[in-house]
């Protein structure tokens, strides 16, 4: 004869229009009890922050009929549980996974593309395949203004990067910060150190100069997206069926993609055009303006006057308006004229700061020392600064 189990356990995924309270319904709360839930849960998080795709897991001890615990998964590191108390009260508490803080070391030659060689190195052969994405993500991010990772990578081209992650106990990352970069593109090396000026995490990549590698936009909104239409004054327009300008650049990319903002600004518009569909537009200093347009949805939180920053997602890649398949159109306007944004000189990002060349002086030779322990074929430079 088999012990019956203490209690069974059914699992439900937030979509479109159910909510925590919905499915604390269908498990048969009634309405005095799942108020009680919804408020130990509140003392953890605000319920209407959770996103389609929330897990939620429910035991019931069959005995009793009777919800006697329920963990909602905020992300993969947090877990908010509820359990029932004594006396029937509502307790909650959230757990977080503990991580680890370790330093990646990577190397190699490429002989296809950048994503080949950095998914297939042996030394990162162990990690999960997201983590080697994101390896490349940030490598594609610092270096972007310098070389294309979509046109201008070469067969013989080398890298070397160091990468500090906190790292989760099943291996996998949770976060992480490049350290130092070493990039050489057509026997050219290029170099990316992290100095944080002002130690709030908020810093940046410098070159071996002191000079910012970064510029006051992104080069593009959306992360390895091939360029589907570039900014002419004459072309056929596939729905109209007829040639007229196209003043913006369009990125091909799957539906639901996230769109970044490429410079730090307020939302000018956030609503509907026959046109452009789901569009957002964002002011920025000096007269200039982006505009994201055929969007399938906002990002939560963006709205008309919202201050956004470099890197941040606003939308989704949709085929709103007059669009034939999914893709983002991206415009620049400076002075209320549209420019290029592949031709566009722009602003480059402050140097680093006079009153911290000291500390910088110590920290970036450090960090480059991290790529002396890797293979290559490029000296690492002296780092200099300014007298």
């Amino acid at each position: 004869m088999h012990a019956r189990a203490p209690y069974t356990e059914e699992v439900h995924r937030l979509s479109f229009g159910l909510t925590l309270g919905g499915i604390l319904t269908d498990a048969g709360l009634g309405g005095s009890e799942q108020q009680q839930v919804l408020a130990a849960f509140r003392e953890q998080f605000n319920p209407r922050r959770l996103r389609a795709g929330t897990e939620i897991r429910i035991r019931t001890r069959p005995d009793r009929e009777l919800v006697e615990r329920i963990e909602v998964g905020l992300n993969r590191d947090s877990t908010i549980f509820l359990a029932r108390g004594a006396g029937g009260r509502w307790n909650s508490a959230v757990t977080v996974l503990p991580t680890t803080v370790d330093t990646v070391y990577a190397s190699g030659e490429i002989t296809s593309t950048l994503w080949e060689a950095v998914m297939t190195d042996p030394v990162l052969a162990a990690m999960p395949r997201g983590d080697r994405t994101n390896f490349i993500d940030r490598l594609d991010r610092v270096f972007q203004w310098r070389v294309d990772f979509t046109r201008a990578i070469r067969v013989g081209d080398t890298y070397r990067f160091a990468f500090e992650r906190e790292k989760r106990p099943n291996g996998s990352m949770r976060s992480g910060s490049l350290l130092a970069a070493e990039l050489v593109n057509d026997g050219k090396p290029w170099y990316a150190i992290w100095f944080d000026p002002n130690g709030d995490g908020r810093g940046t990549w410098y070159d071996e100069e002191g000079e910012s590698v970064r510029r006051a936009f992104l080069m593009r909104p959306i992360a390895f997206s091939r360029i589907s239409s570039r900014f002419t004054m004459s072309r056929f327009h596939p729905i109209l069926r007829t040639w007229r300008a196209h003043r913006g650049v369009d990125y091909a990319a799957d539906a639901g993609t996230p769109v970044e903002v490429t410079a730090d600004g307020v939302v000018a518009r956030r609503g509907w055009s026959d046109t452009y569909g789901r569009v957002i537009d964002v002011n920025h200093a000096n007269g200039f303006l982006t505009r994201y347009a055929h969007l399938s949805d906002f990002a939560g939180g963006i709205g008309v006057g919202t201050r956004v920053t470099q890197g941040q997602v606003i939308g989704y890649v949709g085929m709103t308006g007059l669009a034939t398949g999914p893709h983002l159109h991206y415009e620049m306007h400076r002075r209320g004229n549209r420019v290029d944004p592949l031709s566009i000189e722009l602003p480059a990002d402050d140097p680093v700061p006079a009153d911290d060349l000291d500390r910088w002086l110590l920290e970036s030779e450090a960090r480059l020392a991290l790529l002396e322990r890797l293979p290559g074929a490029q000296t690492l430079p002296s780092v200099r600064a300014d007298e």
